[in-house]
């Protein structure tokens, strides 16, 4: 009876130790670190090996979610960067950095079941810090002093009256901060992001042992042919394994992506509206610079009342964007221009007409030129589309002849030579966002 109390007692115990082991499971994390430009929140996969980096890590992810043993719960992503720069942009430009890392993840791969939490943290004190404890940089220990007990910001009466920042600035006349600026904040905004998995393995329940026997006499084992007497250790009821630490990605042999290809085709929406059929086309070339060109053509006529709506020709700019946006995408946000432009047309409305150059001829012949400045702003409308709002100013030149219908004749009046100085350009575009990464992301909280 009391054999049968005892083991009744240890398969109790078993079940809910392997129960209570199945509802705690641990946590572990994986890192991955992700460069950035100086000041940018755009992800290049070809810089700094990005793209091997965090393709191994999602290689790493999906086998796990491949373990039915494991439920991977989220993957948070945390921005951050140097102390260079106003407190503000700092926190924008890490929070666009940990968006910019998601909307990667998202576009070319699938996790289901996970969720992505950006992180915005602003300065990498912590980063500064362990890089300034490992260096022999001149006055360390003062500098350590203030990354230790010197709180970020320091108020009084509701004011912010200094703070660490200033103090490391201020140090020994700003030779401490230029040495950091030379030889450590190049290191906190090119490995700007960390980006950590949590993952919960679970336990699962260990067997029923089977019932216990009876002891036999050892002599009846030693007379059992081949049997060997073996030790088994007993079983640690409930015992969960110790957490892995942290893990970082190592590159693999990963093929990394090429480099990011943006460009955009458009059409001027205020020359469409004027009957003058128009495409356009512009292509990123890197640092917020982009070159772009477009072609218009409307070739209209009414012979019997004398109306004719013609013009054709073409532009080329230079643009060089700017701004939070662009800032965060390229081909977005502010940007300025020089553009070149040629063109001929023939309007005529019932009795006069203008004809822009010679009469015949190709558009060397005839064509009209203009150079000029522009300001603009492209505006996302969508995930792949932008509103560009433009405006030229500049000079317009080119000889053009005035004539009037007679007879079923054209009889020309006279020949003039147009310089114009003033607006030459209008533009409020439809724009097609083009390329891998090409689109734009809603702000907020993923």
């Amino acid at each position: 009876m009391q054999m049968k109390k005892t083991v009744l007692f240890l398969i109790s115990v078993l079940f809910f130790g392997a129960l209570r082991a199945q509802e705690s499971p641990y946590t572990d994390t994986l890192g991955v670190k992700v460069y950035f430009r100086q000041g940018y929140s755009l992800l290049e996969p070809s810089y700094r090996d990005n793209g091997v980096r965090l393709a191994a890590f999602a290689a790493h992810v999906e086998s796990l979610q491949r373990d039915t043993l494991v439920r991977v719960k989220s993957i948070r992503v945390t921005g951050t960067a140097s102390p260079d720069g106003t407190s503000r942009s700092n926190e924008r430009l890490s929070e666009n950095r940990a968006k910019n890392i998601i909307a990667w993840f998202e576009e070319r791969f699938s996790f289901p079941g996970v969720s992505f939490d950006a992180h915005a943290e602003g300065i990498d004190w912590a980063g500064l810090t362990a890089l300034v404890e490992t260096s022999e940089m001149p006055y360390r220990d003062e500098v350590l002093n203030i990354l230790y007990n010197t709180p970020e910001w320091i108020i009084r009466d509701g004011r912010v009256v200094d703070g660490r920042k200033r103090q490391l600035g201020l140090l020994r006349g700003g030779r401490a901060w230029w040495y950091m600026a030379e030889h450590f904040f190049p290191q906190l905004w090119s490995g700007g992001m960390h980006l950590s998995c949590e993952i919960e393995r679970r336990i699962l329940p260990q067997p029923e042992p089977e019932p216990a026997l009876e002891p036999q006499p050892e002599s009846a084992l030693a007379e059992e042919p081949g049997c060997e007497s073996v030790q088994t250790p007993d079983p640690v009821v409930g015992q969960t394994p110790a957490p892995e630490p942290a893990a970082e990605i190592a590159a693999q042999p990963v093929v990394p992506e090429g480099k990011p290809f943006y460009m955009s085709l458009k059409t001027n929406l205020l020359y469409d509206a004027a009957l003058v059929p128009n495409i356009g086309a512009e292509f990123y070339v890197g640092r917020g610079w982009s070159l772009g060109g477009s072609w218009m053509y409307a070739w209209w006529k009414n012979d019997r009342r004398h109306n004719y709506w013609r013009i054709y020709g073409g532009e080329l700019d230079v643009r060089r964007y700017f701004g939070r946006r662009a800032a965060e995408k390229p081909l977005t946000g502010h940007h300025i221009g020089l553009y070149g432009q040629m063109l001929t047309y023939d309007f005529e409305r019932g009795g006069k007409g203008c004809l822009g150059g010679k009469p015949g001829g190709t558009l060397w012949d005839k064509m009209s030129w203009g150079v000029g400045l522009e300001y603009g702003y492209a505006l996302p409308i969508g995930r792949r589309l932008n509103l560009d709002f433009g405006i030229g100013v500049g000079y317009l030149g080119g000889e053009y002849w005035e004539y009037k219908p007679v007879d079923n004749h054209y009889v020309w009046q006279a020949t003039k030579h147009r310089h114009w100085f003033g607006p030459t350009k209008a533009e409020v575009s439809l724009v097609w966002l083009i390329g891998s990464g090409n689109f734009n992301r809603k702000g907020g909280k993923r």
